[in-house]
């Protein structure tokens, strides 16, 4: 497999399910959603008792990202790694000019929230407004969206999760594009929702509560989270796509690419949402 991105992880859950061997040799670019789903995969291997072999890539680049990332502080937690450490001629400097606005990052309790909100506010100036030119507004509104992405899992998922953002230049656009992954492995939409609705499927409970605010919760005010995050990310003219249980729905841009509605996915539980912001 070349890449682990959002585009190919349907690919990726199918050898999961398939295969106990994960072969990531081949590979040359993961990005947060490519990450985050392997940890996640991992999570849920690990709780039915599972532990999956996983052949590291072997571009010493990627791997060198993937140690920027904070990647290797996690995966051997589920996987038995082949080789058990990556081999690294030298480790990845990290300084004050990265583009990795956070890196890989559980999610487990509201004071994980505070953390990710705060490290990711120093350093949005650094990259929101020099590569993207987003203004305060906009940052402010950028670390609301990302905090209530990342509250969804503390309140709804009963599960923990995971999330890493990062800045990339997208050449076919001739643009700089930061993408955010949040996901779990939790109690899914459909799940969460049919305590207080009548849902048919996962794509539909993914509708009510993306789309209509709906939430597991009969309190006023409450399930306004995602739709203040899918609002930002409209206004800002980005993609958003939220997976749970079997089913997938995207807010796609022009400059996008993706079907706004998939059936029929692969069983893989909780939300995994992903979201691309463009320069402006």
């Amino acid at each position: 497999m070349n890449q682990v991105t959002e585009d190919t992880f349907e690919q990726v859950l199918h050898i999961f399910k398939e295969s106990s061997l994960i072969d990531l040799r081949e590979t040359t670019f993961i990005d947060p959603y490519g990450m985050v789903g392997l940890l996640e995969i991992g999570e849920l291997l690990k709780s039915k008792g599972i532990r999956k072999t996983l052949s590291l890539p072997e571009s010493e680049e990627v791997l060198k990202y993937l140690e920027r990332m904070d990647f290797f502080k996690f995966i051997d937690r589920y996987f038995t790694l082949e080789p058990s450490q990556p081999h690294l001629s030298e480790k990845y400097h990290r300084s004050s000019y990265s583009d990795v606005l956070l890196e890989i990052t559980p999610i487990e309790k509201s004071d994980d929230i505070h953390f990710i909100v705060g490290k990711v506010r120093d350093r949005s100036h650094a990259i929101l407004i020099k590569h993207l030119h987003y203004d305060e507004r906009a940052i402010n509104s950028f670390i609301v969206s990302l905090s209530e992405a990342c509250q969804n899992i503390i309140e709804h998922s009963e599960n923990k999760g995971f999330v890493g953002i990062q800045k990339y230049y997208f050449q076919s656009l001739n643009k700089n594009v930061v993408k955010i992954a949040v996901m779990d492995v939790g109690i899914g939409f459909r799940n969460s929702l049919s305590e207080r609705f009548s849902l048919k499927d996962d794509l539909e409970a993914i509708e009510k509560g993306l789309l209509h605010g709906a939430s597991r919760f009969p309190e006023k005010g409450r399930g306004y989270g995602l739709t203040a995050v899918r609002r930002f990310v409209k206004q800002w003219e980005g993609k958003l796509s939220i997976r749970s249980g079997t089913a997938k729905l995207s807010i796609i841009p022009q400059w996008a690419r993706g079907k706004a509605k998939e059936r029929n996915l692969t069983y893989f539980p909780g939300a995994q949402i992903n979201i691309m912001l463009p320069e402006i």
